[in-house]
């Protein structure tokens, strides 16, 4: 059969589940006792050769181990562990033996990991042998035969498999002392494991001082596990507890749990583990590559200039109006100025602590989300595309509404709730400096994790701040005067600009019925806005019209949206890069061929990320500089929820989007690209030579 290697990475998936899904119904009892055998083999195992050994005579009451060796005949044949992993299958033996007789758990060395286009493998290479222990039946003096086995197995290649089996008659005699000592010797106590949200939680008792190279924890369920997941390591006292995503196709459910843990340089030990408490934190000792995070000092500078380049970023740039008021109102007096100052930054500051404060809770609860994760919800973006309208309606002079700081009345209130406002639409991109101090901020405890959330949040106020408290860049603004009103009306064009935005995103979020629903909510609302601004110029009680005119329009929009959500998102634009979707294995597949790789993430609500594909990526000097460059360019879509994209911006240590990553051929790590990238920036790193010490 061919190897996963050639099947492109959907395909891949399928086969090998269908391999697993194929073991399991020939393979129901991996060691059965007793029934007939086969006469002779089918396949015959002339790509790896076993032998069946037996440890003297069984006796009574005695374990009596019979040992299987397996012999390659050329060192690309490999062999598999009871769990083979993404692919393959395990061994499947039956035994001649008489009636009461018990076989127990296969007993193996400890596996290596074999990832090929991201499907991992649990193998052995080079000779390697399984003991399989037997309980004699009571009263047992022997066998009056000696004992024959039927042994079915696969031996792969990089390239092929080929299904083999053999009928054995066991030999006496065997090097049982070094079978014993190479098979993973088993735990006196037991281990103890959680599900949480989508990653095992496994605590293995392991004596604190026991050095650990490269530790790995091999499942022995099947499907419960992601097997090419990267694994977290931490020490808790002389507990080491193992974080393991889960497989997003299993059950996600294990009743018992066993499997064998990996130190490194073929040594491990066997356990089994029971339900029941995983500590939380601990030492971390191995996991996902990181860089060492800068001190806290740098990241709470990188905090507060991310935070403050926040307000030049084109992600910030419908929220310009409502500052732009602000900025214009600040030199009505100094007390005002401070007050307003004060009151916004405490709006934004308190906002990002919120959404800071959320991101860690749900992270802490297993969910995988990022950054902005606020806009990958299609009630959010349509909260917001309300929220949109209404102030644009508010800026054109529609109505009036004191409590908001987007109007000519400039109460404390208002700044507060403009600073809300402006810190949660602001935040749903990264920019230079913040990107590392939002990813370190995902690892640091939560005190020092909530102290970067805040320095962002009095970055992004900063420029109000400085304004409210420094009397010589109040002076140079212009002086309060009738010019406000006629701005605020100009103000209404970004504003709406912004809403077409949110419009479109909806829909690329639910689709098209899902949009044309939250259209008539944002006319209804705009309606009920229209009435509550005339009767507000006639001097009359407004806003109970509202209520009147704008509750059908949301009672109808509460019970339609949910049922008009469309969960499979629209089609995305074609890249003239060819980009292909982001996945591990087309990720793995990519570095294989040896060519240059171009892996970029975005999302449809990130405009940095919008303004970087206009400007840089979809270009027609970039295609050309990829094409001659023979660039493999793949493309992580972030607008919903996508937790494969969530654990490889984390093992990133980026906390969002954009991320731009460039692999050389033979580079151990990928180059981060600046976040901002400029028109011929791609094409110039296309025509680069790879540097010979990334090969």
């Amino acid at each position: 059969m061919p190897h996963a290697r050639n099947f492109p990475s959907a395909i891949r998936q399928f086969a090998a589940r269908v391999i697993a899904l194929a073991a399991m119904l020939l393979a129901a009892a991996g060691l059965q006792a007793g029934g007939a055998l086969p006469e002779k083999a089918q396949f015959g195992d002339a790509n790896i050769a076993v032998s069946l050994h037996a440890e003297g005579q069984p006796v009574a009451g005695r374990e009596w181990l019979i040992a299987l060796r397996f012999t390659p005949k050329a060192s690309e044949w490999h062999g598999y562990w009871s769990n083979p992993g993404d692919a393959g299958q395990g061994m499947r033996l039956s035994l001649a033996l008489p009636p009461g007789w018990k076989v127990g758990e296969a007993r193996y060395p400890v596996p290596r990991r074999l990832l090929i286009s991201g499907l991992m493998n649990h193998i052995y290479e080079g000779p390697y042998t399984v003991l399989v222990p037997v309980t004699p039946g009571p009263g047992a003096r022997g066998l009056a035969a000696p004992l024959k086995a039927h042994v079915e197995y696969l031996a792969c290649t990089d390239q092929i498999c080929v299904p083999q089996d053999a009928v054995l008659t066991a030999r006496d005699g065997g090097d049982f002392a070094r079978w014993r000592a190479e098979a993973a010797p088993l735990l006196d106590a037991r281990a103890q494991f959680a599900i949480q949200g989508k990653t095992l939680r496994l605590a293995i008792p392991l004596p604190e001082s026991m050095a650990l190279g490269d530790p790995h924890v091999f499942v022995g369920n099947e499907r419960l596990v992601a097997y090419a997941a990267p694994q977290t390591f931490r020490r808790v006292g002389d507990l080491l507890v193992a974080e393991i995503p889960l497989d997003p196709y299993g059950t996600g459910k294990a009743g018992s749990l066993s499997g064998i843990l990996a130190f490194g340089d073929g040594a491990g030990v066997r356990f089994a583990a029971d339900p029941g408490p995983v500590p939380q934190g601990g030492e971390r000792i191995a996991g996902p590559r990181q860089a060492a995070p800068p001190p806290l000092w740098a990241l709470v500078l990188g905090a507060l200039a991310g935070g403050l380049l926040l307000n030049i970023m084109p992600c910030v740039f419908p929220i310009l109006s409502l500052k732009a008021l602000a900025l214009a109102r600040a030199g009505e007096s100094e007390a005002r100025a401070r007050a307003e100052g004060l009151a916004y930054t405490a709006g934004v500051v308190l906002a990002c602590l919120a959404m800071g404060a959320l991101l860690l809770a749900l992270r802490a609860a297993g969910e995988q989300v990022g950054w902005a994760f606020q806009l990958q919800e299609p009630g959010v973006v349509v909260a917001l595309l309300v929220l949109a309208s209404a102030i644009t309606a508010n800026f054109a002079g529609l109505f009036e509404l004191p409590a908001i700081s987007v109007n000519m009345g400039g109460e404390k209130t208002g700044a507060f709730a403009t600073g809300l406002l402006a810190a949660f639409v602001a935040t749903p991109c990264t920019g230079p400096f913040m990107a590392a101090a939002l990813g370190a901020a995902l690892l640091l405890p939560v005190g020092q994790a909530l102290l970067l959330f805040a320095c962002l949040g009095l970055g992004l106020a900063l420029p109000f701040l400085l304004l409210g408290f420094v009397p010589p860049l109040r002076r140079m603004l212009p002086r309060p005067g009738a010019w406000m009103e006629r701005f605020r009306r100009i103000m209404a064009v970004p504003m709406a600009l912004t809403a077409l935005a949110l419009l479109w995103l909806t829909v690329q979020l639910g689709g098209r019925p899902f949009g044309l629903v939250a259209l008539v909510l944002v006319l209804g609302v705009v309606l009920g806005l229209l009435v509550t601004g005339k009767l507000q110029r006639g001097g009359k009680l407004a806003w109970p019209a509202f209520g009147l005119v704008a509750a059908p329009f949301v009672a109808f929009a509460v019970i339609a949206l949910p049922s008009v959500y469309e969960r499979g998102r629209a089609a995305q634009a074609d890249s003239i890069l060819g980009a292909q979707p982001f996945s591990a294995g087309a990720l793995a597949a990519a570095r294989a061929s040896g060519k240059p790789v171009f892996v970029y993430f975005t999302a449809d609500w990130c405009l940095t990320c919008k303004v970087n594909e206009r400007v840089a990526i979809e270009r027609e000097s970039t295609r050309e500089a990829f094409e001659k460059a023979g660039v493999v360019t793949i493309v992580g879509d972030w607008t919903r929820r996508d937790e494969a994209i969530t654990r490889f911006l984390d093992q990133q240590g980026a906390a969002g989007v954009p991320l731009y990553l460039w692999y050389a051929p033979g580079a151990a790590a990928p180059e981060q690209l600046p976040q901002v990238l400029t028109p011929e920036l791609l094409a110039q790193q296309a025509q680069r030579p790879s540097s010979p010490g990334t090969r």
